[in-house]
């Protein structure tokens, strides 16, 4: 298909494919992929500029700090981003800033709160209108199912509150265990110190226990089950992974057929859990985010079960981002997290399964399998996450979005945030039609919440460089700024 402005007799202005218009009727049909190109109907490279819409769609619009977590299944997330009536102001904004590419979060909790296989339609039709208008502002967007340290009731956003009861979690008792830190979610009354606190809730109790079941479940805990919705007895890891998809079917079908829709993402910065953990007494520094109170995973079994337990405490530093300044006591009350009446009967699920014990003679807990989250329980095969669990996970998801809506809609994918691509991400293991999505993130400025004039490779941090190697200056000067770039190795 040829452009207009092919023809001799084209005037400059006398169509509507101008710049940053990603509507159909711009591109002469729909944009595609073509190599590590998007390219539209005309076969134009296309430079996508855009924005997340937006952070407040991982918190309800009827949030309630007095109550929370109680009635999570009356939560309403209609209203997130912005009231419908609001959205013209908001998306017109947007396409005078040349902001014409939405990557549009949508979390779990919002379509199904109310519990499993019941899905909140008057949400789904708010964002299906609310979508529905982004062409009259050559606006097009992919659809993020997002997700931040499992969910709002461990510390971030996504999964709702059932998913963690299913495991056997008491809702109430995540904070006083140190299963999870909570005051994220809750907002105010914040110190300085409490800033940026919430992705260290990855490697906590709550969430890495609910990505270890979602992921590997049937590996690691496969004496935990549950009952479906025909009453059929199935394992954790089958019942979080069949509802993952059954949801992200019915937001499929909700807005997959809208011309501004080109894709989905299937999951925002998925996370390993205890999956690979080398060790029950440590993380690993230069991946994971040491800050406040970080108990190891030991330490988290042990909190949970009821048991106080000394853990360091890191605060941020320089030039390493923290560094460990002393010890606290937790759960001093001897609160537990596991439900009595749950599927482990008030029992640590890890203890269940015979990673670490209580030895009454010592009075004090046991590391009974140090490598259990490293090699398979059963066969003793070494554990690779990505293959042995994300990727098959990320192909059947591919496949049921497809079947919902076209062959043509785009996969966006990510890996783990700060990791680089793993190279056994080769093509037998790609769905058709992906992009590789993943974040980077300016550390300095995610700590500070401004732009300033120092920053750190964050990537080369994690590979354990040198520190300094990966430290970028801007001095400024009378003559003007002046970039002091230190080229990191590859």
């Amino acid at each position: 298909m040829n452009h207009p402005s092919l023809s001799s007799s084209y005037l400059p202005g006398s169509s509507n494919t101008y710049g940053h218009d990603w509507s159909q009727r711009a591109l002469g049909g729909i944009i595609r992929t073509s190599g590590r190109h998007f390219i539209d109907n005309y076969g134009r490279v296309c430079g996508l500029r855009g924005v997340n819409l937006s952070g407040s769609s991982k918190s309800s619009s009827n949030h309630n700090n007095d109550t929370f977590p109680s009635k999570a299944e009356t939560v309403t997330f209609v209203g997130r981003p912005f009231p419908l009536e609001e959205a013209p102001e908001h998306f017109a904004r947007l396409r005078r800033w040349g902001l014409t590419f939405v990557r549009f979060l949508v979390t779990w909790e919002a379509v199904e709160h109310a519990g499993p296989g019941i899905y909140d339609t008057e949400y789904l039709n708010y964002i299906r209108d609310l979508l529905a208008l982004l062409p009259q502002y050559g606006i097009i967007a992919f659809v993020s199912l997002h997700q931040d340290v499992w969910s709002r009731y461990s510390g971030g956003s996504g999964a709702p509150a059932w998913t963690l009861e299913t495991v056997g979690f008491d809702l109430h008792e995540l904070e006083s265990t140190g299963a999870a830190w909570l005051k994220g979610v809750k907002g105010g009354g914040h110190i300085e110190e409490e800033r940026g606190l919430w992705p260290c809730g990855y490697q906590k109790l709550a969430a890495a226990t609910m990505a270890t079941c979602f992921w590997a479940g049937d590996a690691f805990a496969p004496k935990l089950s549950t009952s479906n919705k025909k009453g059929d007895t199935i394992s954790v890891q089958k019942f979080l992974q069949d509802a993952y998809l059954d949801m992200s079917e019915m937001v499929v079908r909700a807005v997959g057929d809208l011309e501004a829709v080109v894709g989905f993402e299937m999951m925002n910065e998925p996370h390993r859990g205890y999956v690979e953990v080398p060790s029950l007494h440590y993380f690993d520094y230069n991946t994971d985010l040491h800050l406040s109170a970080v108990p190891s995973a030991f330490e988290s079994f042990q909190l949970g079960a009821g048991h106080p337990t000394e853990v360091a405490v890191w605060t941020r530093s320089f030039p390493m981002p923290t560094r460990k300044t002393g010890r606290a006591v937790l759960n001093v009350d001897k609160r537990k997290v596991w439900k009595e009446d749950g599927p482990t009967k008030g029992q640590c699920l890890w203890e269940m399964h015979g990673v670490w014990g209580w030895d009454k003679n010592k009075n004090a807990a046991i590391v009974l399998r140090e490598s259990y989250f490293e090699k398979h329980p059963t066969n003793g095969k070494k554990i690779d996450w990505y293959t042995d669990f994300y990727y098959p996970f990320l192909n059947k998801w591919a496949e049921r979005v497809r079947a919902a809506s076209s062959p043509d809609k785009i996969v966006f994918v990510e890996m783990i945030p700060n990791e680089f691509c793993p190279s056994s991400f080769t093509e037998d293991h790609q769905p058709p039609n992906i992009v590789y999505a993943p974040h980077w993130y300016d550390l300095n400025a995610l700590f500070t919440k401004a732009f300033g004039d120092f920053t750190v490779n964050v990537q080369g941090l994690s590979r354990v460089w040198s520190h300094f190697i990966n430290i970028f200056i801007s001095i400024h000067t009378a003559a003007g700024p002046i970039n002091v770039v230190r080229k990191s190795k590859r």
